[in-house]
């Protein structure tokens, strides 16, 4: 190579080539990114939040007793939080982002945490301010298909008083058998123990124990030589019974039949030994024969 062409290559090397980066420029470069790493992370986060209200709101909430039908309920509902307050067993709770449109309206979790009427008198209804939980609806707003009751439902708890009835006049919703291969019932098994372990928190009243103080369903084990759980934990008089049934191959089980009584309140879901649950509470359902 000539001294002419080294010249020429030593100039083309120098132009394409970049000189390093000082430390103050590389603490710049990670600044820049840094910033634009959050700004795309807050722009897709403000996004997402916007989204997971449409997305969740696909859910339906199990509402309080005395719940006007869902639109009505969240137009109305001003989320005070008195329902949530009065509850002795802490069943309703105020929903967050993650559980739809109704940001901040009371619903209950039955599997968590069902509602007992350890109150008696239903005090969420004597405590709503505006309505939407109600004993009676108004006359301008229709009753949705099988939510109307036959009668007044009778609790056991009160099935010795001058009043015994509960005065709701529709139903929250209505315990399916969703699982039925997972029965024990229908296996023709017993229960022994704890319903939901050791540690489940949940909460119900014992007449045997204590007419007016719920206690942990965990301080009260089962012992029984055919599983009637959901049965002897209803506190609505005949709205659940273990009946014989036959089965798809023509044999004879025993299984959970639920009647006409039922209001929805979520005990059977919550005390159902088996997981997930084999019966559950199916939001805002009517009754069905």
């Amino acid at each position: 190579m000539s001294e002419e062409e080294k010249v020429g290559a030593d100039e083309t090397a120098s132009v394409g080539s970049k000189p390093p980066l000082s430390k103050e420029r590389k603490q710049q470069a990670r600044r820049r990114f840094l910033r634009t790493a959050l700004l795309t992370g807050g722009v897709l986060g403000a996004a997402l939040s916007g989204y997971l209200p449409i997305a969740y709101a696909q859910k339906k909430r199990l509402r309080p007793p005395g719940a006007l039908d869902e639109q009505d309920f969240l137009s109305s509902c001003i989320k005070c939080g008195q329902c949530v307050q009065v509850c002795p067993v802490f069943a309703i709770k105020l929903a967050d982002l993650t559980d739809g449109f109704g940001v901040g309206v009371p619903y209950i979790d039955a599997r968590e945490q069902a509602c007992d009427f350890s109150c008696d008198a239903v005090q969420c209804i004597l405590a709503c301010p505006t309505g939407s939980l109600t004993y009676k609806k108004p006359d301008f707003l229709k009753v949705r298909p099988g939510a109307k009751m036959a009668g007044k439902p009778v609790l056991l708890a009160k099935e010795n008083d001058a009043e015994p009835t509960l005065n709701l006049a529709e139903r929250i919703g209505v315990a399916r058998l969703t699982r039925p291969e997972s029965c024990l019932a229908i296996q023709g098994k017993g229960f022994k123990g704890q319903a939901r372990g050791p540690a489940f928190e949940g909460e119900l009243r014992y007449m045997k124990v204590d007419r007016w103080k719920p206690i942990k369903v965990a301080d009260h084990p089962y012992d029984t030589e055919l599983c009637d759980l959901c049965v002897q934990a209803c506190p609505i008089k005949g709205a659940i019974s273990i009946e014989t049934v036959f089965a798809p191959d023509g044999t004879q089980r025993k299984s959970p039949v639920v009647h006409e009584p039922c209001v929805g309140c979520g005990v059977c879901e919550m005390i159902c030994p088996t997981e997930p649950a084999s019966i559950e509470i199916i939001p805002g359902e009517g009754w069905r024969a």
